[in-house]
């Protein structure tokens, strides 16, 4: 088996038959399978799936809601891939994953690869970034990668970016990199587990890619009835990978930010 795809659900009926399709459109030529772990749908996602796309899928329907990383860690276990494409259920793919494959196919030091994100418009929105520091915490804006052509999305040419961290609606990774790390970490329920994951890929020397090619359509955004989640998520993320007076700095940037709600005009603006 080429690629375990893994989608996490929750309440995406609607969008889950755009998402399926395009799987099966773009991934010809290399063998691959799709794991759906459903974290306790109220919608009608379950019978669905079953009625639609029971011969096409694994599906897992959880009791709980585990969460983003939860759902991911639990639906990896079933994974047969080399590699393992963590996908949101509100996605189109635009190309196939196999570029992202022969990437890491090519080049052995690299443990995470990414693809240019576009919007339900088509158009462009950012899904690479720098990690956190106290300045970047004071302006959640600034932890998307903003140089150069990442700015606009127009890039000269289609050369793969190093980059810090990609995001996790499609965030293609090692299987064997994946079982190091024992997959995403579970103490961030929602938000930065992608972060906080390609740091640790990176911490055992990985490099982090992206294809500045549009690989896919995603839906989904920050609202902000979830500030409080991110919140937590990043003041976990400074507790663990944040060290000394930076840690200090960080954590009183984000009691600045989230104070003058500068959380919520950033990532409604650029996420």
């Amino acid at each position: 088996m080429d690629l375990s795809i893994i989608i996490v659900n929750y309440n995406g009926e609607k969008y889950l038959s755009d998402c399926l399709e395009s799987i099966e459109k773009q991934c010809q030529g290399f063998s691959y399978e799709i794991i759906i772990w459903d974290n306790d749908s109220k919608d009608n996602s379950i019978e669905f799936l079953q009625d639609n796309y029971f011969d096409k899928i694994k599906l897992i329907a959880s009791k709980d809601n585990l969460g983003f990383a939860g759902g991911n860690n639990a639906a990896a276990k079933y994974a047969k891939g080399k590699y393992l494409l963590l996908l949101n259920n509100d996605t189109i793919l635009l190309k196939s994953p196999k570029l992202a494959i022969k990437l890491m196919e090519k080049e052995s030091n690299v443990g995470v690869v990414g693809m240019k994100m576009l919007g339900s418009e088509k158009e462009y929105r950012y899904s690479a970034g720098r990690y956190p520091n106290p300045i970047r915490l004071l302006k959640l804006s600034l932890l998307f990668e903003k140089r150069g052509s990442f700015k606009t999305g127009r890039f000269k040419t289609k050369t793969p970016k190093t980059i810090d961290w990609i995001e996790g609606s499609f965030l293609l990774t090692k299987i064997d990199i994946w079982k190091k790390l024992k997959g995403l970490d579970e103490r961030f329920f929602m938000y930065a587990e992608d972060i906080d994951y390609c740091k640790r890929v990176n911490d055992l020397g990985y490099l982090l890619k992206y294809i500045p090619i549009s690989g896919y359509i995603h839906y989904g955004g920050y609202g902000d009835s979830r500030q409080h989640m991110l919140k937590k998520s990043l003041n976990l993320y400074v507790d663990i990978h944040i060290n000394g007076i930076s840690k200090i700095l960080s954590k009183l940037a984000l009691i600045i930010n989230f104070k003058f709600k500068d959380a919520k005009r950033s990532f409604k603006k650029n996420s």
